[in-house]
């Protein structure tokens, strides 16, 4: 009797922390797959899972911070895993980063992963007067990152736009860093502040509401990362759920300041 009034509170207590929710906004590394040699793996469940949700009526939107490849070849090797997905359903920071380069007239020195170089295709590169930098992976050389660095200080008014602010992320074979750590290094070196495109930063969240046609209120973010999915989120007023998958650690450990700092302001 007494697990089943349990379990009956926490339903209850489940149906209260969803009321009202009409949509879900999904990350999908760490939450539906994990990356590495072949193209990575599906989570178990996940592909079932996102089957689900499109049979509950609920809207869904995918949004990552993937820059190692295009949404193209993104999509298309989700589907190969199983996923029921199309490149009309991931938001994304690239396409939202070359409307700013478009709209302030700059061209971009591009320290990006070779394959996501294709959704920068109609970006004039000639004489950067800005450096656009994303999870770069092994082109992240001293060579490349000390010419971003060359671009930035030879500026008036530096511009570093960075398609997220990752610290590291999950692939099959264990952690990997993600561009957050060279965005850091670029920043300490100019004496900047780039401009985050992408997952922690309210105008990512805005866009991915607006392409849903829903409120803050009526939406649920489900991510891995505990600042840049939950805290970005939960800064724009949408609730948000941590998965136990990906980049998650069982072992709890208290924020630091800059950590507190980061979930409060969404960390851009």
């Amino acid at each position: 009797m007494r697990a089943m009034a349990a379990a009956a509170a926490t339903a209850a207590a489940w149906a209260q922390r969803l009321a009202g929710v009409r949509g879900l906004l999904l990350d999908v590394s760490g939450v539906l797959y994990d990356g590495g040699d072949g193209g990575g793996t599906a989570i178990p469940g996940s592909v079932e899972a996102v089957a689900r949700i499109k049979q509950s009526g609920l809207k869904l939107r995918f949004c990552t911070n993937e820059s190692q490849k295009s949404r193209d070849k993104f999509v298309g090797l989700l589907q190969r895993l199983g996923f029921d997905i199309s490149v009309n359903e991931i938001t994304s920071p690239a396409p939202a980063a070359c409307q700013i380069l478009k709209e302030r007239g700059l061209r971009p020195y591009l320290l990006v992963h070779d394959d996501v170089l294709p959704e920068f295709n109609e970006m004039d590169t000639s004489n950067p007067n800005c450096v656009v930098i994303a999870d770069s992976g092994d082109s992240f050389s001293y060579q490349n990152v000390n010419k971003a660095f060359r671009v930035l200080v030879s500026l008036e008014n530096p511009v570093l736009i960075s398609l997220g602010e990752g610290r590291y992320y999950k692939e099959s074979d264990g952690l990997m860093l993600d561009v957050g750590p060279y965005v850091k290094a670029l920043e300490y070196a100019c004496d900047i502040r780039a401009e985050v495109v992408g997952k922690p930063a309210p105008e990512f969240f805005q866009a991915a509401l607006r392409e849903m046609g829903l409120e803050a209120h009526e939406t649920i973010m489900i991510g891995d990362d505990i600042v840049s999915d939950v805290g970005g989120a939960q800064r724009c007023g949408i609730r948000a759920l941590q998965v136990r998958t990906g980049k998650f650690r069982p072992i709890a450990r208290t924020l630091n300041r800059a950590e507190e700092e980061e979930i409060r302001t969404g960390g851009g």
